[in-house]
């Protein structure tokens, strides 16, 4: 019999933990929820959910679990918080929440981008069939000016609205259209939609291409598309073959096949062979095409398969998509915070932060076994009956091992880059004999100055630590109050606002400095950067100016130390000079495009609008479109600012005389 919370005392759980935190174990109620560690600091260790809030939070202090993540995690906690909600599917919910806001250290992590491409086909308005257009191609398909129809001629009764186009998308669903997949990448949506040019030539042009055609172009000549433009196809045949196209991507092939083979005998009895002999193309091309695309008749429709593979303290979830009974292609994922975690723990991770805002196929194929209660919490979520399969046969089984040989292939691959990486910062470190803590931890921030004569100056600092760049730490910085062009002033000033408030904190103790800055410039640019350490009270070492070489070229480049230590030539080859240049390059890039942006804004005016009261995004846009610009707004009388959509006659009133 295993034992209730009630046994969590202080005799029997590590004396680490304070006696109020044991008390609130012992207390909890046996109903679903969600808990929340913390450690002294007040981090979020770990977010968890529950059926059994008693029951699964007591066995964390109730076992021993040695040296694990798990073990780690549960030394450190200090504090707890639990939230009872009413069933599972809302405890998955809110952990899933919580996991993406808090971000905890010990809860396995999958990047939040799940922005995956659709294909999307226009929904065209309903046509009657006496609504057709006539064909006008000429018998060999070639239309000539004389043949095709003219603006004054058939083609004034072709609405593009009437003529469904296919295209790649990707965004927020449009209830007004139809739209497949999630695809795994952008490749396979455009090869789902070549497919469909092959067989049904749907058109994919604009509907401003469409209006302005007098002719057929390229693609109706390659036989990819059927010329509705200008008419030469009939409504309601364009929309059969729209209709056609949407059940081969539902997966309904052999339907679609057996229609267009009866419509095919249909002509051929009434001795219309030309439209037989069309139909019969059709066929053979999609024929032709499924066999090129392995399409699968295994009976499944839409499936996600999912592989697993744990190595060196990494992870990699492989995602491959079935849909339509077609393989579509895979997709990897990486979690962090993996450590000493079991594959079924990544997986049931993966399946729990991936699929609350993606649409879930019925079912899974799975490389480990999941938990079935989280399977029902993802039913009762997301209103679809979720099933999976760990251990498949025949096809499916095909599928997974794919996956699997998918998922080794890039975490082999992802290791093999982490690896070069810690190596190039190994490098580095070894270059300029430093001596940090944990290689892992190793801190670059590099500052670089941008401005054109002058004019709209910009300070960078851009941050590399984890072996990589970090561009969410990334800032940008406005120089004001020095003369135009003076790039020593900028340095100091970017050097004071960014060093001066950590320095104190440094002194406080609370407080940590980058273990390497990096300045983008020779003597003249590190003497600026020593005066403002010295004054600062911080350690010049720290200091490298890159200095670029004879004829500024790449690979020439020296370091310059403030400390007073020779230059240091690393040479073309080696890798800390290619890390130093990679930072130095990125510091580059970042100061120059915001340089331009403030620049523009300036040149523009757009500032001023920007800071008009009641004028926000939505309404500044208005503005300058209608007037094309915001000088266009300034020259503006009130009456005409009043015409624009959500200008009142006081905020008219307000922007002119704003801009005067």
């Amino acid at each position: 019999m295993s034992k209730t919370s009630s046994d969590a005392t202080p005799e029997n759980t590590a004396p680490r933990h304070p006696p109020e935190l044991l008390e609130l174990v012992a207390s909890l109620p046996a109903l679903p929820g969600v808990y929340r560690y913390f450690d002294a600091q007040e981090q979020v260790l770990y977010v968890g959910k529950a059926i059994n809030l008693k029951k699964r939070v007591s066995s964390y202090f109730q076992k021993d679990h040695g040296g694990t993540r798990i073990g780690h995690m549960v030394s450190k906690i200090v504090r707890m918080e639990t939230t009872v909600v009413r069933s599972e599917a809302e405890a998955l919910l809110l952990e899933n929440n919580l996991i993406k806001t808090l971000k905890p250290k010990y809860n396995i992590l999958f990047r939040d981008d799940k922005s995956y491409p659709y294909l999307k086909m226009t929904r065209g308005v309903p046509v009657k069939i006496n609504d057709a257009v006539k064909p006008a191609a000429s018998p060999v398909g070639l239309s000539t000016p004389d043949t095709a129809n003219s603006k004054t001629g058939n083609h004034l009764s072709v609405n593009p609205q009437q003529v469904p186009r296919v295209v790649y998308y990707r965004g927020a669903v449009d209830k007004r259209h139809d739209y497949f997949g999630p695809y795994p990448s952008v490749w396979a949506v455009r090869e789902a939609i070549q497919l469909l040019q092959k067989v049904f030539r749907l058109r994919t042009c604009e509907d401003t291409v469409f209006n302005n055609r007098t002719r057929p172009c390229l693609l109706y000549q390659i036989k990819r598309c059927s010329g509705p433009c200008v008419g030469l196809i009939s409504v309601p045949d364009y929309q059969r073959d729209v209709d056609s196209a949407m059940r081969l991507l539902r997966g309904e092939t052999q339907e679609v096949m057996g229609s267009i083979e009866a419509r095919m005998m249909a002509h051929a009895e009434k001795l219309e062979f030309e439209q037989a002999a069309e139909l019969r193309n059709q066929m053979s091309a999609l024929s032709k095409v499924l066999h090129q695309q392995a399409v699968d008749t295994v009976g499944d429709q839409d499936v996600d398969i999912l592989a697993v593979k744990v190595q060196g303290g990494k992870a990699c979830v492989n995602l491959a998509m079935v849909r339509g009974g077609r393989h579509l292609g895979d997709r990897p994922y990486f979690p962090v915070h993996v450590d000493d975690a079991e594959p079924t723990e990544v997986l049931e991770a993966f399946l729990s932060q991936h699929y609350l805002d993606v649409p879930v196929p019925p079912a899974l194929i799975t490389s480990h076994a999941v938990d079935k209660e989280l399977l029902q919490a993802l039913t009762e979520q997301t209103g679809v009956k979720i099933t999976a399969v760990h251990n498949p046969r025949e096809q499916r089984r095909v599928w997974l091992e794919m996956a699997q040989q998918n998922a080794d292939i890039q975490l082999a691959r992802l290791l093999a880059e982490e690896g070069s990486q810690q190596a190039r910062t190994r490098a580095l470190v070894d270059a300029l004999d430093l001596a940090p803590e944990d290689l892992e931890q190793f801190r670059v921030e590099c500052f670089d100055i941008s401005h054109t004569s002058g004019e709209s100056t910009q300070a960078s600092c851009v941050v590399f630590h984890h072996h990589k760049m970090q561009s969410a730490e990334y800032r940008r910085y406005n120089i004001d109050g020095i003369t135009g062009g003076d790039d020593y002033a900028a340095m100091r000033q970017v050097l004071v606002r960014r060093y001066s408030k950590l320095a104190e904190a440094v002194r406080a103790g609370e407080g940590k400095l980058p273990d390497l800055v990096l300045i983008d410039g020779g003597k003249g640019q590190v003497s600026m950067a020593r005066e403002v350490f010295e004054s600062l009270g911080l350690d010049l070492s720290r200091i490298v100016g890159v200095e670029k070489g004879e004829g500024r070229k790449v690979g020439l480049e020296e370091l310059v130390f403030a400390d007073g230590r020779e230059k240091v030539y690393l040479g073309r080859d080696s890798a800390a000079l290619m890390l130093v240049a990679q930072i130095r390059d990125e510091a580059h890039r970042f100061a120059i495009t915001g340089m331009r942006a403030a620049r523009a804004k300036v040149r523009v005016g757009g500032s001023k609008l920007e800071e008009i009261p009641g004028v926000g995004p939505k309404k500044r846009a208005k503005l300058l479109q209608r007037f094309g610009g915001a000088r266009g707004v300034g020259d503006a009388s009130v009456a005409d600012l009043c015409t624009v959509e959500g200008i009142s006659e006081e905020l008219a009133q307000t922007i002119y005389n704003a801009l005067r």
